[in-house]
């Protein structure tokens, strides 16, 4: 009888690092194809030079598979985004990527954690709940195309 599942084998192939320039045109299209209003490349180039913001990837047998950046603001880390390409999404994956994005934070120098996400978006709601995140407002029309209001979440 074998012991590894299918999953523990996929995700033991899971790599999380920080991005570099060279990874940006892959996080851009997985960016392109998660959001109604994608940030810009230079947007991306701008998380890895900057000391006080952090992206990282995640890459699965060599290919770019997500991608999350935050900002520290005065102890206060921001996570300005969080994508995994759509055919590997509820596998666990995002769910890594965000674990490693708050420890990279905390080596920033954030004490707390927040985010805003589509009040629709249930999958991505569950993910940051089970990693302690709480919701503690809304930001009315916040999101556009569509118009949508934010949940804004804290880990403190």
């Amino acid at each position: 009888m074998r012991t590894d599942s299918k999953m523990d084998t996929v995700q033991d192939k899971l790599t999380i690092r920080p991005m570099t320039d060279e990874d940006v045109p892959a996080v851009s299209k997985i960016e392109e194809d998660t959001f109604s209003m994608p940030w810009h490349p230079d947007d991306f180039r701008q998380m890895i030079r900057e000391d006080n913001m952090t992206y990282l990837v995640a890459e699965l047998d060599g290919k770019i598979i997500g991608g999350a950046g935050l900002r520290n603001i005065l102890g206060d880390g921001e996570i300005t985004n969080v994508a995994i390409l759509s055919g590997h999404r509820g596998k666990g994956y995002g769910k890594q990527l965000v674990a490693a994005l708050l420890q990279a934070g905390e080596e920033l120098g954030a004490k707390a954690f927040t985010l805003e996400v589509r009040i629709s978006n249930a999958p991505a709601i569950r993910l940051y709940e089970s990693l302690g995140f709480v919701s503690e407002g809304i930001r009315p029309g916040f999101y556009e195309r569509p118009r949508e209001d934010a949940l804004i979440m804290w880990k403190r």
